[in-house]
């Protein structure tokens, strides 16, 4: 027994030291989103910028921002824009479009919850970029900026990370920008902001017990056990006996308290989905996104600025219809109880829903084989869903024509929806972006920047 305490004391030991020592050093992406765990003393030692980034003027309307990121492609016909006159050849057997409670406004006959919550989000039918590859249109959503530029600039969740997380006074223990569950890719990432900025990927299944978060629940070690290497590590403190008074290893010690505060405190309990009545969350729908959905109003309810869900299984090139007739109804569960809920606390009103993904899909169902009923990438025009935050509700923005295929009226930008979102956060579209080198860059582009804008979306401001 005398041996394994030693062995575990010497393995404390070294660890501790390694991290010490490699404070300066390159870190991986998982060790920058572990680190990123212990808070502002933490958050400094990975980056240490301190910057405190500027606002607009004008007072935020929305506190913070749920994203429910449709990575694939959701088809703007079969959700929010249906053509039943278009015929089958357009349509599938999805020809029944039904009636929301807002006189006028119709949408996929698959989406019934959310036809009795259409007061509360607006429907934009004229998005478009034109780009149909995946990460090159997220980069361009996510941005609001045309890719292949010498710069990479950071997504919308890094923006609001850096205006509204630690640097803008934040004190959460749980990091700005969270994403569930796993990171869009490059393009949900923080570009020449640096890690710093980079989202919090939590991994894990919310729809699992125990919802098992990297770095906050760790699978197969009890609380009990983790307990136990806190008191050790607090028994050990070799690092401060030898290196008094110094302020490195002083706030090496504060995140380490605020990574088992995290872990162990009130803060851990945050992402234990059993908390809440049965009831809720089978409203939710018991699957992945439902409980993601779920996870993501216990999150801004703690005032976490902005959370992504990242909701694959879009890109529908085959079998489109029986993919939809299956996450559809699940799309339709969680997203209108999330509505629902967050009206139900009077958290809506300060928390803005975006719903987009990175394009749509081709209005003409691809029949022939290999694709038997298919849709291809379509970024000429597509749909988006905002609500809250300062949005109105029960509105339409814009038009595609009788096909879906050509927009008819209001082009909307991916600039014009961010800029827009910015804007009742209060933040500055004007401010500038701290740059490595030094360089001119906005949270916006300008119009000499040569990027398409329609305007800020004021009809539903």
């Amino acid at each position: 027994m005398s041996r394994i305490r030693f062995n575990r004391r010497n393995e404390l030991e070294r660890d501790s030291k390694r991290l010490l020592l490699n404070l300066g050093a390159p870190l991986s992406r998982r060790e920058a989103l572990r680190r990123c765990l212990y808070g502002t003393a933490g958050l400094f030692l990975v980056n240490g910028w301190g910057l405190r980034a500027s606002t607009a003027s004008r007072p935020a309307k929305a506190k913070s921002v749920i994203q429910i990121w449709m990575w694939g492609g959701p088809a703007h016909l079969d959700t929010f824009d249906p053509k039943p006159e278009a015929g089958r050849d357009y349509c599938g057997d999805l020809l029944n479009p039904i009636p929301t409670n807002v006189d006028g406004i119709r949408i996929g006959e698959l989406l019934p919850l959310l036809a009795q919550q259409a007061d509360k989000y607006s429907i934009i039918r004229s998005m478009t970029h034109g780009n149909n590859g995946h990460e090159t249109a997220a980069y361009m959503v996510q941005t609001g900026r045309p890719p292949g530029g010498r710069e990479v600039y950071p997504c919308a969740g890094a923006v609001t990370s850096l205006f509204k997380g630690y640097d803008a006074g934040y004190q959460g223990l749980i990091p700005p920008y969270v994403v569930l569950t796993e990171p869009q890719g490059r393009f949900s990432e923080a570009g020449f902001l640096g890690s710093k900025y980079k989202p919090f990927a939590t991994g894990g299944d919310p729809a699992r017990i125990p919802f098992a978060v990297e770095g906050v629940v760790a699978p197969g070690i009890s609380e009990q056990r983790q307990q136990a290497r806190r008191n050790l590590l607090q028994q050990l403190n070799t690092l401060g006996r030898a290196l008094p008074g110094d302020a490195t290893v002083k706030a090496l010690y504060a995140s380490e308290q605020q990574a088992y505060e995290l872990i162990l405190g009130d803060a851990g309990k945050l992402f234990d989905l059993s908390q809440e009545p049965d009831a809720l969350r089978d409203r939710y729908g018991r699957n992945t996104f439902g409980q993601s959905c779920l996870m993501a109003r216990r999150l801004v309810e703690k005032g976490v600025p902005y959370v992504t869900i990242n909701y694959k299984g879009w890109d529908t090139h085959k079998t489109h219809f029986p993919i939809m007739r299956r996450k559809l109804p699940e799309l339709d569960k969680g997203f209108a109880t999330l509505l629902q809920d967050l009206s139900e606390r009077g958290l809506l009103a300060s928390t803005i829903i975006w719903w987009s993904g990175e394009f749509g899909r081709t209005p003409k169902v691809q029949w022939e084989a290999p694709w038997n009923g298919g849709r291809n990438h379509f970024g000429r025009v597509f749909s988006a869903v905002v609500a809250g935050g300062g949005f109105k509700g029960g509105q339409v923005v814009g038009a595609s024509n009788a096909t879906g295929e050509e927009l008819q009226s209001r082009p909307v930008y991916p600039c014009d929806l961010l800029g827009s979102m910015y804007a009742l956060m209060g933040i500055d579209a004007a401010a500038r972006l701290p740059h490595p080198q030094g360089a001119l860059a906005r949270v916006m582009p300008t119009p000499e920047e040569g990027v398409k804008s329609g305007g800020l979306l004021k009809e539903i401001m």
